[in-house]
């Protein structure tokens, strides 16, 4: 028998023309797909900071309507368009994953779907992993 598949949405209007989830749960894994720094008005953040901490923002709620949080992440894949980013880019995750340290890939990248993009963001977790649901875990809590 196979897990059962929930499929997570999200606002992206690329998730219907392209065909993706924002993220999948296929038994105690979770997949969340390639997330861009878009606020709902369609702006986005004007740094690679700000952007990084917008990603993992829609990332944290696909996890939890996944069942989950960020400390139970076990990768994460980082798309930088410029080197010069990385510092910014990795702060952030420092300071979300300080605590769990999952396996990690940055790569810088000629460009992304949006010019206005200078990171995006994919990331992994299996339930029950880490740092239970990753509240007051030092996992990117609130």
């Amino acid at each position: 028998m196979h897990p059962e598949r929930q499929k997570i949405s999200g606002s992206s209007p690329y998730e219907a023309t392209i065909g993706f989830s924002r993220a999948l749960r296929v038994g105690e894994r979770v997949f969340v797909s390639g997330t861009g720094p878009v606020w709902p008005d369609d702006t986005v953040p004007p740094d690679a900071e700000l952007q990084t901490r917008r990603c993992f923002e829609i990332i944290r709620t696909a996890l939890r309507e996944a069942g989950t949080d960020l400390g139970d992440v076990t990768r994460t894949r980082m798309f930088i368009t410029d080197p010069a980013h990385a510092p910014a880019v990795g702060a952030v995750h420092g300071e979300l994953f300080a605590a769990i340290r999952p396996a990690a890939t940055m790569v810088v990248v000629a460009g992304l779907l949006d010019e206005r993009w200078v990171v995006e963001v994919e990331a992994e977790a299996i339930l029950g992993s880490g740092a239970g649901s990753g509240a007051g875990s030092g996992a990117g809590s609130d």
